[in-house]
């Protein structure tokens, strides 16, 4: 009857009744769509898909909004704009803003740390292979982080939770764990992270000159409250769009893929070849992430307490962390939860041949009873040829991303 909010809360209640329901799933995700809530109705779907790999309907209706998704992401000045104020001017204040706070060493009094210590741009805003011990950071304290980083690619379209194993999500009971702005704060407390307070933090934010006149051009007064800083570093987050690769192009009609690249795309997305697609998507998923959860064959002994199961304890997902977005993978090393490989041969090896069967791995690893796909070296070298036409050297270099020239 056109009462879609009545409908997703009737279709929740019998995906509560009976969590295995491809259809519920299904039909909610419709729900979402015709709401436009597209993010959404593609995790339903991706359960849909996930509870029954042979729901044809789910997989065409997730195509449908990928679809959709695609004639946004190719647009990410209209994304950014946005951003929930009201003119050019103030669009233009905020954004100044969330710049100088990513880069500025000042969220504590004695830290020359930002956020950029460890986000570098020209890795994806992750901190890279080369950098701190094995490419896993740690913070001021010296402890290390529990996993490895994740880039800040398209953030602004993942809706089923942050981190590693989606710990902060919308709808979480623990009430400041739910969203980007919530991640901030955790990140400024964590003895692994900035080692510090909420309290600290806004004393010395507010104390250096550059910053009161800056909130008030933001937020219409010069006062820094902890809840701004948060809001301004999470939607400078949002805004970084990845969306311009060789990839992105050539869908685009702009520019034709090698022979090499062609065939890695190839092996991508289809189940004879590597199947990379169910949890990393492909031409009809332009994010290159479901942004779920899956135990990926890594192991057969599970003690991480930050893995998926922790969150939701429900035993197929132990040994589960995110499938992180493929899209600018060749600066986003090290690879996994753990950063265990170093670069994407080891990690197009292990798929190859190096699976590990146990009780709780995903149901989308059909290599598993063969220990891998067993490419050839030839074919190897095309897919990783198809994972590098997914660089985005325009996001790398975008000086809108980068530290101002004028501050120190």
């Amino acid at each position: 009857k056109g009462d879609y909010d009545k409908a997703i809360n009737d279709l929740s209640k019998a995906i509560e009744l009976n969590p295995k329901s491809s259809n519920a799933y299904n039909e909610r995700g419709n729900a979402y769509r015709k709401k436009n809530e597209l993010n959404q109705a593609i995790s339903d779907y991706s359960k849909a898909v996930e509870n029954d790999p042979k729901d044809a309907a789910a997989y065409k209706n997730r195509s449908i909004v990928y679809t959709q998704l695609n004639q946004s992401i190719q647009q990410p000045k209209e994304v950014r704009q946005e951003l929930g104020v009201v003119t050019d001017k103030e669009k233009e204040a905020i954004y100044n803003l969330f710049v100088v706070l990513i880069y500025s060493g000042r969220t504590e009094s004695d830290s020359l740390m930002s956020c950029s210590t460890c986000h570098l741009q020209s890795n994806s805003f992750e901190c890279g292979v080369n950098n701190f011990d094995n490419g896993h950071p740690f913070g001021l304290s010296g402890i290390p982080t529990q996993h490895s980083m994740l880039p800040l690619i398209n953030l602004v379209w993942n809706n089923s939770g942050y981190t590693w194993n989606g710990a902060v999500y919308n709808g979480n009971p623990t009430t400041n764990n739910r969203t980007l702005e919530d991640i901030v704060l955790i990140v400024i407390q964590l003895p692994s992270e900035i080692n510090g307070s909420a309290q600290k933090t806004v004393e010395t934010i507010a104390s250096i000159p550059i910053y009161p006149p800056m909130f008030e051009a933001a937020f219409g007064s010069p006062e820094v409250n902890i809840d701004r800083i948060c809001k301004a570093i999470a939607q400078f987050i949002r805004t970084l769009i990845s969306s311009n690769s060789k990839f992105d192009k050539y869908m685009r009609g702009e520019v034709q893929l090698s022979t090499q690249e062609l065939n890695g795309l190839v092996l991508f997305t289809t189940e004879q070849g590597a199947d990379c697609f169910h949890c990393h998507g492909g031409g009809g998923n332009v994010l290159f992430t479901t942004n779920l959860f899956y135990n990926n064959a890594k192991d057969s002994v599970f003690n991480d307490v930050g893995d998926r199961f922790h969150v939701t304890f429900n035993t197929q997902d132990i040994g589960a962390y995110r499938a992180p977005t493929l899209r600018n993978i060749a600066y986003t090393a090290p690879y996994m939860h753990d950063g265990r490989f170093k670069t994407l041969d080891e990690v197009v090896n292990f798929y190859s041949e190096g699976l590990v069967a146990s009780p709780y791995t995903s149901t989308f690893m059909h290599k598993i009873p063969n220990g891998g796909a067993h490419l050839s070296p030839q074919q190897k070298s095309d897919l990783i040829a198809f994972l590098h036409s997914l660089s985005d050297e325009d996001f790398i270099n975008n000086a809108s991303f980068s530290k101002p020239a004028d501050l120190p």
